[in-house]
């Protein structure tokens, strides 16, 4: 049957090749192929030939034959779909299907077009025309397939196989990891283009959104995308919140790109964000306020206390150095402190009857480019060193215990008791005698048994003139050789309402423009009032005295700020005058004057005004050369130097020589020669012009 079929082949191959020898020869038809006509048909066996020739053999030269004769005759087209990653052996369909009213049936001379892949991916039965998968295909390695097959009519029929896109490929990140960095003052909204991810696959199946898994602590960060013409969803990173590095230092997004499948195919890549540090935070001590003892006998460089400060941000920004303000505390340089460590040591030799409390100002100051600082206060205090001293107990008699007596006390009040008291002593009343130093005899001392001391008022105290007294009570042993001890009090004279408020001057000159708004400033005048607490506080009025216009005047009763109240006028009072009193806050109050010259400036708002617009004068023509035949005057309502009034003759009397305008008195006076003859008329205009530039015209006409 086999043998039967070939012969019917070769039979036609054999006509085919007179057909194309005779259309060859007419059209010059030339190939390029590697097998041309001439050598296939040339090679082409006899029927009687063909039980002698290997049956490969025979397929190959016919196919070749049979596929060179394409261009020459018609040729049928077959498209078959298949989708991607079908089971092997998956049936996708028959040469012949749907090729109606054509004798396509098989058997079939199967010829691939080469490079195809026909061979390798696909099964084909020349018996039937059935095709099936071979491997799994894969639309992103090959998306179509090719062949040629040849029925026993002869007809070409060409067979194009589509493979169907799958979601078989999730999106993909080119790196798993990526590294970022944001300064932490970075503002929102600024974006960061991230790595997008790419899919093999295509349309819905391609890479359609980005979220963000995990690790946006706050909701720090937010994604946007964007497809451009290269169908790639481009990736960008924005800034949702605001950064603080020293909140979060760093971030670990994990960012998610899924495909449009269902379920979506997914890819993640891990954005690693590290904050950058911008100096934005001052160092911050660990204590407010430190507090530290050290003897008087203590050595240059003896350890006195450490302070400690730290700063939130990183590296040089939080790098702390510490420095003692001078300018504020310690100018003496008792002490200095290591800048590094922030320990305190003693700088020079102390003394504790000079000087007890030593109180430091302490900075802070990080290395940022733009440095912050802070400040923080140290109290050392110097204890006295002694041994087996007399002690001293004062307690003092004001009506809360403490070191106070009032201003109005007479002599003879008492202050405070003393007690003291000898370790060295076995009896309870050591023999010690008591004496009491400072207070510039303003205060004494006396007992009736040296056992017990009174500090007493011996003159009348004003605090006004001193307000503080310090008194030291000596307790000197009967040892020897003699201890000594001190006891220093600092005693405070307490106020009583016995000064009144003082001015600073007791006539203020102040300025102000005519054309000021209701509450323009003026001027502040300030009392001072040498008592203490309520009796000080000083509030302010005016006193109202219409005759010098107060009332276009009011004054802040805390600060002494003068404002105007009301529009002033400088033509009605250029120098309105003020009393400001002052009350203090005692029981009774007193209170004290001072008075506010308020001079106010004119503001050219008036033009000046003739006494008549038109002057009218008849002279002879002999008169003289330099006398004055007409006085004009004009009035300026304006104070002051817009007052003043100098006049001119008008630019259309520059021609006129005859004639002369005295600029400050407005007299018309002979300039030259008259002559009745040669003209007997002169009018020209005077202008009156004030120091503001502002004028005004009047018209001289003279016979």
């Amino acid at each position: 049957m086999t043998e039967l079929y070939f012969k019917d082949i070769v039979a036609k191959a054999e006509n085919i090749c007179q057909t194309t020898a005779q259309y060859t020869h007419n059209h010059r038809f030339r190939r390029r192929e590697p097998f041309n006509m001439e050598t296939i048909c040339a090679r082409l066996p006899t029927s009687s030939a063909i039980s002698h020739r290997p049956l490969w053999q025979l397929l190959l030269m016919l196919g070749l034959l049979f596929h060179q004769t394409t261009l020459l005759t018609a040729e049928l087209v077959r498209e078959l779909d298949v989708s991607e990653g079908v089971p092997v052996g998956h049936q996708i369909g028959y040469i012949g299907e749907q090729l109606p009213g054509v004798n396509s049936g098989p058997p079939y001379l199967i010829v691939p077009v080469p490079g195809s892949g026909v061979d390798t991916d696909l099964a084909i039965d020349p018996n039937t025309g059935e095709i099936r998968t071979k491997v799994r295909l894969d639309r992103e390695t090959r998306a179509s397939y090719s062949l040629v097959a040849i029925p026993m009519s002869g007809e070409n029929v060409r067979i194009l196989i589509r493979v169907h896109d799958e979601n078989d490929n999730a999106p993909t990140f080119p790196t798993a990891v990526m590294n970022i960095e944001f300064p932490e003052n970075t503002p929102r909204d600024v974006k960061r283009t991230l790595h997008p991810a790419r899919d093999l696959d295509l349309n819905q199946f391609n890479t359609q959104r980005y979220n963000i898994v995990s690790g946006n602590t706050n909701n720090a960060f937010r994604l946007s995308s964007h497809r451009e013409r290269d169908g790639v969803l481009y990736l960008d990173l924005q800034i949702n919140g605001f950064l603080d590095r020293e909140t979060t230092p760093f971030y670990s997004l994990v960012i998610e790109a899924l495909d449009g499948g269902t379920p979506p195919l997914k890819g993640q890549m891990t954005v690693n964000i590290t904050i950058q540090d911008v100096n934005d935070n001052q160092p911050i001590f660990n204590q407010s306020r430190y507090f530290a003892t050290v003897p008087e006998n203590a050595t240059v460089g003896t350890l006195v206390l450490q302070v400690y400060a730290t700063d939130a941000d990183a590296e040089e920004n939080g790098l702390v150095e510490y420095s003692i303000n001078r300018r504020q505390s310690d100018k003496e340089h008792m002490f200095r402190i290591d800048a590094k460590t922030g320990w305190i040591t003693v700088n020079k030799p102390l003394d504790f009857e000079t000087r007890e409390l030593h109180e430091l100002v302490v900075v802070a100051k990080d290395h940022g480019e733009t440095p912050l600082e802070t400040t923080t206060f140290v109290s050392i205090r110097v204890t006295d060193v002694n041994d087996n001293q007399p002690t001293i107990n004062v307690i003092f008699l004001s009506d809360d215990a403490t070191p106070k007596i009032s201003e109005s006390a007479e002599p003879g009040d008492f202050v405070a008791r003393i007690s003291v008291h000898d370790p060295d002593s076995k009896t309870e009343y050591a023999n010690v005698n008591v004496t009491l130093n400072g207070g510039d005899g303003h205060f004494g001392l006396t007992t009736r048994d040296n056992i017990i001391y009174l500090v007493i008022v011996n003159m009348t105290l004003d605090r006004e003139l001193t307000p503080n007294y310090t008194l030291s009570v000596v307790a000197t042993d009967n040892g020897t050789p003699p201890l000594h001890a001190s006891k220093t009090i600092y005693l405070r004279v307490t106020d009583i309402n016995d000064n009144a408020p003082e001015f600073e001057q007791a006539i203020y000159h102040a300025n102000v423009m005519e054309i000021s708004d209701p509450g323009s400033s003026v001027l502040q005048v300030y009392a001072y009032d040498r008592d203490e607490g309520n009796n000080s506080a000083v509030t302010y009025s005016l006193l109202d005295t219409p005759d010098t216009h107060s009332q276009w005047f009011q004054i802040d009763q805390y600060t002494g700020v003068i404002t105007t109240r009301t529009h002033i006028d400088c033509e009605t009072e250029p120098v309105p005058q003020l009393t400001v009193v002052a009350h203090d806050n005692g029981h009774p109050p007193l209170s004290s004057t001072a008075t506010v010259l308020v001079t106010i400036h004119d503001v050219n708002d008036n033009e000046p005004i003739f006494d008549q617009s038109y002057y009218n004068v008849t002279i002879a023509e002999n008169e003289a050369k330099g006398r004055c035949i007409l006085k004009v005057s004009a009035n300026d309502p304006d104070c002051g130097v817009n007052a003043m009034v100098t006049y001119t003759m008008g630019s259309t009397a520059r021609a006129i020589s005859e004639f002369e305008v005295r600029p400050a008195s407005g007299e018309i006076c002979v300039a030259g020669e008259l002559d009745y003859e040669r003209k007997r008329v002169y009018e020209f205009p005077v202008v009156a012009t004030d120091r503001g530039g502002l004028s005004t015209t009047a018209m001289i006409k003279i016979h």
